[in-house]
């Protein structure tokens, strides 16, 4: 994967009126979170957003498809993020329309515990 830093600044200036985003790498891509609320990952210079169950039917309604990746041996994954629209790489109200729908998701996802070392 990679990430287009044009489209960083993007998102970043544009949610800059509504909180601060931050990132981490991930496998070539960037983990992408407001105000420290995971909310989108970013690959092969496309925005995904976080999705779960009760924000699916505005995914599914704006025809954005499921992140998969290839696991190996003809196996495909999904992850729990969706597509961005078209839309939120030329508007900027979309593109915060969405982001807060993806945060939404994020703040709803239970917290990942670490397991204690013997």
């Amino acid at each position: 994967m990679a990430v287009d830093p044009g489209l960083l600044a993007w998102v970043e200036e544009t949610l800059a009126p509504v909180g601060n985003m931050t990132k981490r790498a991930m496998m070539g891509g960037a983990t992408l979170y407001l105000d420290g609320t995971i909310f989108a990952i970013v690959g092969d210079d496309l925005l995904w957003f976080k999705a779960d169950a009760e924000s699916d039917a505005a995914w599914d309604a704006a025809g954005c498809v499921r992140f998969t990746y290839e696991m190996g041996e003809g196996r495909t994954g999904s992850m729990n993020y969706r597509r961005a629209p078209d839309d939120v790489y030329e508007d900027a109200d979309a593109l915060r329309e969405w982001t807060m729908l993806g945060v939404a998701a994020g703040a709803r996802a239970p917290v990942k515990r670490k397991k204690p070392k013997n």
